[in-house]
C-alpha cells in the first residue's frame, strides 16, 4: 500500500530526461567526495568536537552554543560540515526519485538507492566517532566510506548514460578488466595506509585525541610503495590497452590518461607535505585528490564494458510461426 501511494507520487514529479538524470548523479558524486574534503577540514582546525554530542550539537541544541569551553572557530566548522550532510541527503534522494520517475533498468534504481542507504551508513559512522571522541580508526573508517561512496556514486553516473534495452559487452579483453580490478584492489590499499599516517600523524581532529602508536615514516613509506604500485600497474593497463586495441576502447584511454595524471599530481601532494611537515591546507587538497583518483579508477572500470542495443527484428523478416 505504502509502495503504491510512494509511487504514485513520483509519477507526478516531471518525466526527466537522461541529461537531467546525469546532472544529478554527476552532483551526487561531488557531494559525496566533497563532505570527506569537509571532514578534513574539520580535522586539520582541530574542530572535531566543536560539537560534542551527536546527532544534537550540544546537549539539547542541535545548533551551536555560545560556551567558553568550545571555540566559537571549531563549533562552526564542525555544524558546518554536518550541514553538509543535507546536500548529501537531498541529492541521494533526488537521484532515487529521477531514476524511478524515469523507470530506469533494476540495476540503475538499485545503484541510485545505494547513495541514500550509504548517507545512513555514514551518518552512524559519524555518531560513533563523534561519542569515541574521534578515535584514529573511527575517523578512518568514515573517509573509506566516503572513498567507497564516490566509488558508486561514479557507477551510478555510467550506468545512467547507458541504454536501458540490450546487453553489456566487453570493451576490452577479460585479463585488462582484471587489472583494472587489481588496481581497484591497490588503491583501497593506499587509501587504508593514507588514513594509518593521519592516524598517527599531526592532525587528529582535537588536540586530546589518543594516535595511532606506530612510528609515522614506516606508515609514511608503507602509503608511498603501495602508490607506486598501484601507478605502475595503471601504466601497464594502458599499455596493454593501447597493444590489444589500438584503434578501439576510446573511452577507456582517456579515463586511463586522467587518472594516471591524476596519481601523479596526487603524488607530488604527497612529496610536499612530507618535506613541509604536513602543512594544513594540502591535507584537504590530498583527501580531495583521493576522492578524484578514486571516481577516476570506478571511471576506468566502468568503460571497461558498455551496453549495445539489441536491433529490433524486421518486421518483413519475421515469420508467422515466429509471432506468438
Amino acid at each position: 500500500m505504502l509502495s503504491r501511494a510512494f509511487l504514485s507520487l513520483v509519477d507526478r514529479l516531471p518525466l526527466p530526461s537522461v541529461r537531467v538524470q546525469r546532472i544529478i548523479a554527476f552532483v551526487v558524486i561531488v557531494t559525496q567526495g566533497g563532505i570527506s574534503v569537509t571532514g578534513a577540514i574539520v580535522r586539520v582546525t582541530a574542530s572535531g568536537l566543536g560539537c560534542p554530542t551527536w546527532p544534537q550539537c550540544f546537549p539539547g541544541s542541535f545548533t551551536p552554543v555560545g560556551v567558553s569551553e568550545v571555540p566559537v572557530l571549531h563549533q562552526a566548522v564542525e555544524f558546518g560540515n554536518r550541514m553538509l550532510t543535507f546536500a548529501v541527503v537531498l541529492t541521494a534522494a533526488a537521484i532515487v526519485l529521477a531514476v524511478i520517475r524515469a523507470r530506469r533498468r533494476r540495476e540503475v534504481v538499485v545503484y541510485a538507492w545505494l547513495m541514500p542507504a550509504g548517507t545512513v551508513l555514514q551518518a552512524g559512522v559519524g555518531g560513533i566517532t563523534v561519542l569515541t571522541g574521534l578515535l584514529w580508526w573511527t575517523v578512518a573508517v568514515h573517509l573509506i566510506i566516503s572513498m567507497l561512496m564516490v566509488w558508486l556514486a561514479t557507477l551510478l553516473f555510467h550506468k545512467i548514460g547507458e541504454a536501458d534495452d540490450g546487453v553489456s559487452v566487453p570493451s576490452v579483453p577479460a585479463p585488462l578488466r582484471w587489472l583494472t580490478v587489481l588496481s581497484a584492489v591497490l588503491l583501497t590499499g593506499v587509501l587504508v595506509a593514507g588514513t594509518m599516517v593521519t592516524g598517527a600523524g599531526p592532525h587528529a581532529g582535537d588536540a586530546d585525541v589518543a594516535r595511532l602508536e606506530v612510528e609515522i615514516v614506516t606508515l609514511v613509506h608503507l602509503h608511498a610503495e603501495l602508490l607506486v604500485g598501484y601507478l605502475a600497474l595503471l601504466v601497464g593497463l594502458t599499455f596493454g590497452v593501447y597493444a590489444v586495441s589500438p584503434s578501439g576502447a576510446t573511452a577507456v584511454k582517456k579515463r586511463l590518461h586522467i587518472l594516471i595524471a591524476l596519481v601523479v599530481a596526487q603524488a607530488s601532494v604527497g612529496i610536499v607535505q612530507y618535506f613541509t611537515d604536513v602543512p594544513a591546507a594540502l591535507v584537504a587538497v590530498h583527501v580531495a585528490g583521493a576522492a578524484a583518483c578514486t571516481a577516476a579508477t570506478a571511471a576506468v572500470w566502468s568503460a571497461s564494458r558498455h551496453r549495445e542495443s539489441i536491433p529490433a527484428p524486421d518486421a518483413e523478416n519475421v515469420r508467422p510461426e515466429h509471432v506468438r
